[in-house]
């Protein structure tokens, strides 16, 4: 059975000053790895990356990859910067934080209007402006959501400098079009998809492995699933389980990444309701709507014999429950 991977996109928790919070990004790194993920993805858009600076898009990395300590792989988004140049120039400092590839914005390398032609001599250009640095590219809904359909993936491949994809087209005939691309390419290109109601059928069809915003939620989950999808012993139980894990992820979206500190907080974990991508406080109906998807997530380890990480035993700090925080 291949070896397939839950690669989670991080959040970044903030202290009372609005400031990265780096203790408890390693308190959370030691929760992602206990719940059995293989691999991060930092400074991404569940990381809040356009709402932080320059200098803590770096630090925040730099941590990351000093504390997991090669456990497991990390990768951080690096196409930041107004122009190709600037884009090369911040992958390069990003990379020398000691990540193992730099993923790529699609959206950073064409405006909305523009032709595919336009964006792939940007991604061009950004190749040789980033000498060997690995790469990948990532759908990312901001600025806008650039899918890279199955000609131009082919493109990209054959330069090859793209050794990860993160896909969010949401339908599943788009995925399986790149991911017949890949299989005939015989690239070793790991692909993941983003949208958790697409994990079953997905990882069937080859998909690498997931990194979906639930896993900021209940990693273990999505552990499972990677694991098992293509288990022919375990059907019944992985067709049910992704039958809950659509049911909620409408939910989960509703008022992200404040959600997920929420829940992650509700966990245990000491991770504070502040973001700097939005002001606003979850309402009294979210955080019951949360609560629920909590209790549910506690049925679903039961069911499947599924052990969560004990979270008292990672020994954390304590935060008050206090919904003013």
């Amino acid at each position: 059975m291949p070896d397939k991977k839950f690669v989670p996109v991080m959040i970044t928790p903030f202290n009372l000053k609005a400031k990265v919070d780096l203790d408890v990004v390693s308190h959370l790194i030691d929760f992602y790895l206990a719940a059995g993920v293989k691999g991060f993805f930092a400074n991404c858009l569940s990381s809040e990356m356009y709402s932080i600076t320059e200098d803590e898009r770096l630090e925040l990395t730099r941590h990351v990859v000093s504390y997991v300590n090669g456990r497991v792989p990390v990768v951080a988004t690096g196409s930041f910067g107004l122009t190709i140049e600037d884009k090369a120039e911040f992958t390069k400092k990003i990379y020398d934080t000691g990540i193992d590839a730099a993923i790529l914005i699609t959206g950073h390398y064409a405006n909305v209007e523009d032709s595919d032609d336009i964006l792939l001599r940007n991604f061009e250009k950004m190749f040789r402006l980033t000498g060997n640095i690995p790469l990948g590219m990532y759908e990312c809904p901001a600025p806008y959501k650039r899918i890279i359909g199955p000609d131009v993936f082919k493109t990209l491949l054959s330069a090859n400098r793209m050794v990860y994809h993160k896909d969010t087209s949401i339908d599943l005939e788009k995925v399986k079009a790149k991911l017949d691309v890949l299989k005939a390419s015989g690239n070793n290109l790991e692909f993941y998809d983003a949208h958790s109601p697409n994990a079953m059928y997905s990882l069937q069809m080859g998909a690498k492995g997931m990194s979906s915003i639930s896993g900021n939620f209940y990693p273990e989950i999505l552990v499972w699933m990677v694991n098992n999808a293509t288990n022919p012993d375990r059907q019944e139980k992985v067709k049910w389980l992704q039958g809950e894990i659509s049911r909620v992820d409408p939910l989960i979206h509703v008022a992200y990444p404040m959600s997920a500190k929420y829940f992650l907080r509700k966990r245990g974990l000491p991770v504070r309701t502040i973001s700097r991508a939005t002001a606003l406080e979850l309402t009294p109906e979210q955080k019951r709507t949360l609560d629920d998807i909590h209790q549910s997530f506690q049925t679903w380890c039961e069911r499947l014999d599924i052990k969560p990480v004990d979270v008292e035993s990672l020994m954390l700090p304590k935060v008050p429950l206090d919904p003013a925080i």
